[in-house]
Parts: structure tokens; C-alpha cells; sequence
């Protein structure tokens, strides 16, 4: 029992495939979602979750949001259609918060939304608009 709780408490540490990647991914993954939802998330990584946040951070956030062809604005505007499209609900909570944080207005979320409601569903709308808005009063926006 005593050497199940000291192996549970190993901290697991990343071992990313691309070092630099992974730190330029980490860069950008804290300032768009925050350090410390980022850091918890690494912090409180088994090693079967690590392997997840070591490829999103070194692929989604490094290789992905790290190049120069979109603005972070742009990209956060390109997942919150996806994500309500998807009926994501946590991530797209996630990153409607990123989204503000990346100059993305309300009326600008409003506007993705319909437009998902149209080429999606409204079900996928009703959900994405319940969710923001619950975002928004929890941010005061």
C-alpha cells in the first residue's frame, strides 16, 4: 500500500519529441488558456496522460498556434466554431475564456455561433450559446 501512494506521487515530467517545439508551444499554450490551468495540467499528468499534453503542447500549441499564417485571434475565432460544431462542451468553455483573452468580442462570438447553428444545427448552437454565456457572466463580460 505504502509503495502505491509513493508511486502515485511521482511527479511525471514531459519528454517531449521536439524540446523546442514543446517550450514554444508551452509559451503560447499559457498565454492564450493561462499559466495556471496549463501548469495544473502538466503538474497533475499520470504517465498515460503526459503523453497526451506532451503532443498537444508540442504539436497543437507549438507547431500549430506557434506559426505566423493566422493571428492567435484568428485561430481561437477557428476553434471555437469547431469545437461548438463538434459539441465540445468543456474545451469550448475552455476556449471561449482563450478566445476573450485573445481579443475575440462577444458580439464576434455571437456571430460564430449562428453561423454554426446554420451549417451545424441548433442544437450545437443552443449549446455553444449557453455555454459562453455562462463564460461571460462568470467574467463579468
Amino acid at each position: 500500500m505504502a509503495k502505491a501512494k509513493k508511486a502515485a506521487a511521482k511527479k511525471i515530467k514531459p519528454k517531449p519529441a521536439n524540446p523546442r517545439m514543446f517550450n514554444k508551444g508551452l509559451a503560447v499554450r499559457r498565454a492564450v488558456l493561462g499559466k495556471q490551468y496549463v501548469d495544473n495540467s502538466l503538474n497533475n499528468a499520470n504517465e498515460f496522460m503526459m503523453a497526451f499534453q506532451e503532443i498537444t503542447t508540442e504539436y497543437a500549441w507549438g507547431y500549430v498556434w506557434g506559426r505566423d499564417g493566422l493571428t492567435k485571434k484568428q485561430r481561437s475565432m477557428l476553434n471555437l466554431g469547431m469545437l461548438a460544431a463538434l459539441n465540445r462542451g468543456p474545451e469550448l468553455r475552455l476556449h471561449i475564456n482563450g478566445a476573450i483573452t485573445n481579443g475575440v468580442t462577444k458580439d464576434e462570438i455571437k456571430e460564430i455561433f449562428l453561423q454554426v447553428g446554420i451549417y451545424c444545427g441548433i442544437p450545437a448552437c443552443l449549446d455553444a450559446f449557453k455555454t459562453a454565456n455562462e463564460v461571460f457572466k462568470e467574467r463579468g463580460v
